[in-house]
């Protein structure tokens, strides 16, 4: 079966984004696969397993860590936040949860006290997965912003370990990226609070974009063989798919073309295409998830398919384009 076929042949939430990344599918076709997402599949299946308070839970671990990744994996499903099943689950975290550290960070009952669930906590790997969910679910929030502007590291991306480390992290970077991101998209870009928070996800980019994105700049070696696994779901952890699929998201917000620094980690994804036009599943950090994602480690896989397919959709289209 042709890959895109594949893709097209699954849950709402790959067809839809399948339909609008990969094909030329008219925007009433694409919008009413996107309106399914929410009563069907991986979605509805999040939904469904959401508690009354808000929260995900799962069994052995924190209730932050299930709740926040869970609710990562229903942005990742382009679930429409207007759909009236996605504003409900939304509200209630936001009503009835806060992270509190007494005794230690975790989230909690309102009545505990503690920052609303949409400001975050004081780690910013995990605050840049909080400033992406406030933002695309209709929640963008200022101070949350600002606070991670104030936490940038002087070489450009951030550091769940700073101040003890003053070296940033690729993994906390690129969760810190992705939540600025979202939050431009929301806010618009007029503003000066708006310019302030491109030029610190500019500088952030340069970070990553001078080591191509998984090379050290010292000595040109891997940082980490891991980069060059492909996970999903994610959760914290950095690859150059991961990182790939945000310079694309950024360039089009931007309208800008592609840096030509991405060609090297470009082309490790092309060769990582199976002779069937698939990418598998190298990783999966799914241990604290409330719902399985249904893809198996090591078998091919439609989320990483999906975003291989419309990054290099993106980077052919640039280069006939140029």
């Amino acid at each position: 079966m042709n890959p895109i076929d594949w893709l097209l042949d699954s849950d709402p939430a790959i067809r839809w984004q399948a339909l609008r990344d990969l094909t030329d599918a008219p925007s009433s076709a694409i919008a009413s696969e996107r309106a399914r997402v929410s009563h069907e599949g991986l979605a509805a299946g999040i939904l469904a397993a959401q508690h009354p308070d808000g929260s995900w839970r799962s069994s052995g671990a924190r209730v932050w860590l299930t709740t926040l990744f869970t609710f990562i994996l229903l942005r990742a499903t382009g679930a429409d936040p207007a759909d009236p099943a996605i504003s409900s689950a939304v509200s209630r975290p936001e009503a009835n949860l806060r992270w509190s550290n007494q005794p230690n960070w975790d989230l909690r009952p309102a009545e505990l006290g503690g920052n609303p669930f949409f400001v975050g906590e004081v780690e910013p790997c995990i605050n840049g997965g909080v400033l992406a969910l406030g933002a695309y679910f209709g929640r963008p929030n200022e101070i949350l912003a600002r606070r991670l502007l104030t936490e940038q590291l002087p070489e450009g991306g951030w550091n769940c370990e700073a101040p003890k480390s003053s070296r940033s992290s690729f993994h906390t970077t690129i969760c810190v990226l992705e939540g600025l991101l979202e939050y431009e998209r929301a806010v618009g870009s007029t503003s000066a609070h708006a310019k302030e928070v491109a030029a610190a996800r500019h500088r952030a980019e340069e970070y990553l974009l001078q080591r191509a994105l998984f090379r050290r700049l010292s000595t040109g070696q891997v940082v980490h063989p891991e980069f060059l696994e492909l996970a999903f779901p994610p959760r914290y952890h950095y690859d150059i798919l991961r990182a790939l699929d945000y310079f694309r998201a950024a360039a089009m917000h931007n309208h800008v073309p592609p840096d030509p620094r991405l060609r090297e980690a470009i082309h490790l994804i092309e060769r990582r295409r199976q002779t069937d036009g698939r990418w598998l599943l190298d990783r999966a950090y799914d241990e604290a998830l409330a719902v399985p994602t249904g893809e198996s480690v090591g078998q091919p896989s439609r989320w990483n398919t999906l975003r291989a397919l419309r990054i290099l959709r993106w980077w052919k289209q640039q280069e006939l384009a140029s």
